[in-house]
């Protein structure tokens, strides 16, 4: 007798080819997963490659670029135009004047707007018509009052501006009339105008390519008509000492392939005849009053010289040409060696790349009158420059970077030392530029003065420039307004990137004459500690400490933020964050001074990045510490951040009496941002 089944074995079987369905589809999503990283770590692999091979390609493409460049110096150099006194002259233009919603009259009220038909009875509609009359007439005083205003400013608004034209038409007359002195200075044959005018045809070249140098010391023998002048020359390596890189995928690596010597030593004394060539060149073309009659040329690189050992010029090049020989070369075609040696009888060392030297036919020092040099190392120092010079001087720096810039007269200024126009659309408009020559820090009630000359002014900009600096107090004020501070250091490297000259003192040289030091040792030492700060969000925010006696900082120094990087003593300085950090300041506590019993932590809204920002997006925020290896000891939970407000207190470290530091919670806001915060804690901002 059979017995029906219970359907167990078949639901048993049915789980079991379940499971064994699942686990093959596992293995499949295992397999297709593995297949996909294979392909992926291969294309990756096959992308990075041929970065890499392009990159090679791009490098050696450039090399052979700038090989190109200095064999073809000499022909390039003679397709530019020669030089003309008339292109030193400035054209009187002044910007027309646009006083904008000034130039609108005020609306006057019309009592037709102010009838009214309301009220039943004779007696209402009188009063009515007594409240719009008394209505009419209130407004109409507020309009006439504020139209008087406005012509008021708008006369204002026009003075200033037409002192403006006349100042810098004086300035652009005074200009043009130094540019025509000097050419009838030539005309005469005055070895000063002859100089100075020459001099500028080399400097105002487009011939040289960057980096070129372009020192000079020159003088001019009127009864010869002859100019002598010693010329800086591009050292050896002007040639570039590679050849071609090309990517080993084997090693993963690029491997350069040297240029060979012989290839390199005939390149460089190729150029330094060009060179020499071009100078001549550039000189004939350029005198159009027929004050030359020859030229004696001497070209030199500064180093070591290899008989004595001691630093100076080292002449690798010489030639004495006259205008009649010199006319008859046509330079686009000729060989620079041979021309320099043969055609015109001078001399080029032979082997320069090893500093071999010539003897210079006739120095400038040799000629007898005052002998002038431009672009050497001897600067004028700013702080021993006359006031009204270095006004001069900051607006010819401006005139370089592009802008319209004139100086202002020396009463009735406003306040504005110089008067610049950016011409450029859109980031463009009028700058307000105020001059301090300090040797001290410039304190933080100018940089007020000058936000509220900008206002008064209706400019889009204010600067202040100083041969000193600027402390926090200054910086915080000027944080996400419409004013930049440059300090002397950075006024002396814009000087220098724009080709005019100027240093701070004994040590304010170019930086880039100087030796480059060697990499700060980055290693922490055991007794500091590193702050790492973190938060979700995207705003943009500044993390800065104050070393704090109370609640009052000890000095702006001690308010370590983005332009005061350390404390004097350096217990507190900012550093780059490593991940999951977004900000990092590392501190020593047993190196704060005795007197400081705080060390507070603050975050603000960087109003350059996010102008409109406010702190509701800094949320789950904390503090690491972490010990010098940056091995995490511990975390601190900090406050989030509430809508309006711009600046927080994240917390403070204070002082026990037995010596030790406790972390206590912040969580005060303020809606002033970093300004309003660091007055809480009596940084002067005013």
């Amino acid at each position: 007798m059979s017995r029906r089944s219970t359907g167990l074995v078949g639901v048993w079987a049915e789980m079991q080819r379940q499971q064994q369905r699942q686990l093959e589809a596992e293995a499949r999503r295992r397999r297709q997963q593995e297949q996909q990283e294979r392909a992926y770590q291969r294309r990756a692999a096959q992308s990075h490659r041929e970065y890499r091979q392009a990159e090679a390609l791009r490098r050696t493409e450039e090399l052979d670029a700038q090989v190109a460049s200095l064999q073809g110096l000499l022909a390039s150099g003679c397709r530019a135009p020669a030089f003309r006194a008339a292109s030193l002259m400035r054209p009187e233009e002044v910007r027309p004047f646009a006083p904008g919603p000034l130039a609108q009259p005020v609306p006057m009220p019309d009592f037709q707007h102010y009838q009214t038909q309301s009220g039943w009875t004779a007696g209402r509609r009188a009063q009515a018509q007594a409240d719009a009359r008394a209505r009419f007439e209130r407004d109409w005083q507020a309009a006439q009052a504020a139209e008087s205003r406005r012509q008021h400013q708008l006369a204002a608004y026009q003075r200033e501006y037409q002192q403006g034209v006349d100042a810098q038409l004086a300035d652009v007359r005074r200009h043009n009339a130094g540019v025509v002195a000097i050419t009838e200075g030539v005309r005469r044959r005055d070895p000063d105008s002859v100089i100075e005018y020459f001099s500028a045809a080399l400097y105002s070249s487009t011939a040289w390519p960057d980096g070129f140098p372009r020192q000079v010391a020159a003088a001019y023998d009127p009864a010869a008509r002859e100019l002598v002048l010693d010329w800086e020359l591009p050292a050896y390596d002007v040639v570039p000492e590679v050849k071609a890189v090309r990517y080993l995928s084997g090693a993963d690596q690029d491997k350069e392939t040297p240029r060979p010597v012989s290839q390199r030593r005939a390149l460089y004394r190729e150029v330094l005849a060009q060179c020499m060539l071009l100078v001549l060149h550039e000189l004939f073309a350029a005198d159009e009053l027929g004050a030359l009659e020859s030229v004696a040329l001497n070209g030199f690189v500064d180093g070591h010289d290899p008989t004595t050992g001691r630093p100076g010029h080292i002449f690798l090049a010489t030639v004495m040409a006259s205008r009649s020989s010199f006319r008859e070369l046509h330079l686009a075609q000729v060989d620079a060696g041979s021309c320099l040696a043969d055609a015109l009888r001078g001399q080029l060392s032979a082997r320069p790349d090893q500093l071999l030297p010539v003897r210079p036919s006739r120095r400038p020092q040799d000629v007898g009158n005052r002998v002038v040099a431009h672009g050497g190392d001897e600067d004028p120092d700013l702080f021993a420059m006359d006031p009204i010079a270095f006004e001069n001087l900051v607006a010819d720096l401006f005139r370089a970077m592009g802008m319209q810039a004139v100086t202002t007269q020396r009463s009735n200024d406003g306040g504005v030392d110089v008067d610049a126009l950016d011409p450029a659309p859109i980031r463009g408009g009028t700058i307000v530029v105020q001059v301090k020559r300090y040797r001290n820090t410039v304190p933080p009630t100018a940089v007020r003065d000058l936000y509220g000359t900008v206002q008064d002014a209706g400019a889009n900009k204010g600067v202040l420039v100083t041969t000193s600096g600027f402390g926090p107090g200054s910086h915080a004020f000027a944080n996400g307004k419409p004013l930049e501070l440059v300090s002397g250091p950075e006024l002396v490297d814009l000087l220098h990137r724009h080709g005019l000259r100027g240093r701070l003192g004994d040590g304010g040289r170019r930086a880039a004459a100087q030796p480059t030091p060697a990499a700060p040792d980055t290693r922490l030492p055991d007794d500091y500690n590193v702050l790492g700060m973190s938060w979700s969000g995207s705003v943009a925010l500044d993390v800065c400490a104050l070393v704090c006696r109370g609640n009052r900082v000890l000095s702006d120094d001690h308010f370590v933020f983005f332009n005061n990087p350390r404390t004097p003593d350096g217990s507190v300085r900012a550093l780059p964050a490593t991940a999951p950090d977004k900000a990092a300041i590392c501190v020593s506590f047993d190196g704060l001074p005795a007197e400081a019993d705080r060390f507070v932590l603050v975050a603000a809204v960087d109003p350059e990045a996010n102008p409109d920002a406010d702190l509701s997006g800094f949320t789950d925020a904390g503090i690491r510490l972490l010990d010098p290896g940056l091995t995490e000891l511990g975390r601190l939970d900090v406050s989030d951040g509430r809508p309006g407000e711009t600046a927080l207190v994240l917390g403070s470290f204070r002082r026990r009496s037995n010596g030790d530091w406790d972390f206590v919670l912040g969580g005060k806001g303020y809606t002033g941002g970093l300004e309003e915060l660091v007055q809480d804690f009596g940084i002067d901002v005013e």
